[in-house]
């Protein structure tokens, strides 16, 4: 019988190499070095940022406004919303199923009213620029929803108070 070696096989006399992994490491230790290095890079980034008071580069300048309207949302719990105009009358009255994302808006603004200590029935800016862009501007604590940043749709549904 003759001896044969399988062709994978470290030749005769030496010891097979094989990588050495300790128990329980799954993620090399530099790669680790390096993602609390891209964390710290971040945090003097943004604090460097803050320092010096640099502007909002990412924020879209405002244009000339095209139309304006103050508006009231009121919210409740369950999701529903009633739209007012500023003199108290109703715009519209939208069911939880219907109010959808003017829902996620109001909370956003009754969140923010609410750290802050500002009347929640204080009226609200809707706002459309020359350039297209729909914002809401809340006057009583300087909250800002570009609403163009949501998608079409989303922009729609407040873009139809104007009508109203």
């Amino acid at each position: 019988m003759t001896d044969q070696t399988h062709p994978h096989s470290p030749p005769p006399g030496t010891a097979a190499r094989i990588p050495m992994r300790r128990e329980g490491e799954v993620v090399p230790r530099f790669l680790i070095r390096l993602m609390f290095l891209l964390a710290l890079a971040s945090l003097a980034l943004v604090t460097f940022a803050v320092l010096t008071d640099r502007p909002h580069v990412g924020v879209p300048a405002n244009g000339p406004i095209t139309a304006e309207r103050m508006i009231v949302l009121d919210g409740a719990r369950n999701g529903s919303v009633t739209i007012r105009d500023d003199a108290g009358g109703a715009l519209a009255a939208l069911s939880e199923r219907e109010a959808g994302f003017i829902s996620v808006i109001w909370r956003g603004l009754d969140r923010k009213r609410q750290v802050i200590g500002v009347d929640p029935a204080a009226p609200i800016r809707l706002v459309k620029f020359e350039d297209g862009r729909t914002a809401i501007i809340d006057p009583a604590t300087g909250w800002r929803a570009d609403l163009d940043a949501f998608g079409q749709a989303n922009k729609a549904r407040f873009d139809a108070l104007f009508a109203l």
